[in-house]
């Protein structure tokens, strides 16, 4: 492993255990058993090192949840057991990798003033909404198209980023993913029954 990937781990090391705000350069050298000067080198700064990692931490997750159903342990279970089933892996890993999301709501502040990170966490935003369409509605990321990814797609992540929120601030009130799959069954039933009350159109 070279110096740019041991800061790398180092830095997510860090971002696990002290958060993003709290990390120094000298935090990151000692994680790494690397020297100030390669941070420099390899990134510039401290903080494109510690955007960098949260990155590739974030994606590690999507990588993790998604190994978690590739051998789906119900074939049989229908769209809604399947989207109750993986909101209840996501809930559990809010609190498994809580100093993680921790840093990206830290992180999500200094982007407004950084450029540079909001187009990391932009480019990061669309990566995970093929992931998302991907693992929901169970097809291959790469068959995912970009209208799928803008509208279906960017439906999870609302979900996703609204529920994490609610987590945070109040866990024991925030839906399960029983709680979410029958929130699902209640909305898909009243547009069904707003479609069959509506007068045909003329």
């Amino acid at each position: 492993m070279g110096h740019r990937d041991r800061l790398l781990a180092g830095a997510k090391r860090c971002l696990y255990e002290k958060g993003f705000g709290q990390t120094t350069a000298r935090d990151i050298v000692a994680a790494s058993g690397t020297n100030l000067a390669s941070i420099g080198y390899h990134f510039g700064t401290k903080e494109a090192l510690l955007n960098a990692a949260m990155i590739e931490a974030i994606d590690e997750w999507g990588e993790e949840l998604g190994r978690l159903f590739l051998d789906d342990p119900d074939p049989d279970a229908g769209p809604i057991e399947r989207f109750e089933a993986i909101w209840t892996r996501v809930i559990e890993s809010f609190e498994e990798h809580r100093a993680l999301w921790v840093s990206s709501f830290e992180a999500f502040r200094q982007a407004q003033h950084s450029p540079e990170l909001r187009e990391q966490l932009s480019d990061g935003q669309e990566e995970g909404r093929y992931g998302l369409v991907a693992l929901f509605q169970k097809v291959e990321e790469s068959t995912v198209d970009e209208r799928l990814a803008r509208t279906v797609g960017s439906f999870y992540l609302a979900l996703l980023s609204g529920l994490m929120v609610q987590w945070f601030v109040d866990p024991d009130r925030t839906p399960s993913g029983s709680g979410m799959a029958d929130a699902l069954r209640t909305i898909l039933g009243s547009v069904q029954l707003t479609e069959k009350t509506e007068p045909p159109s003329t």
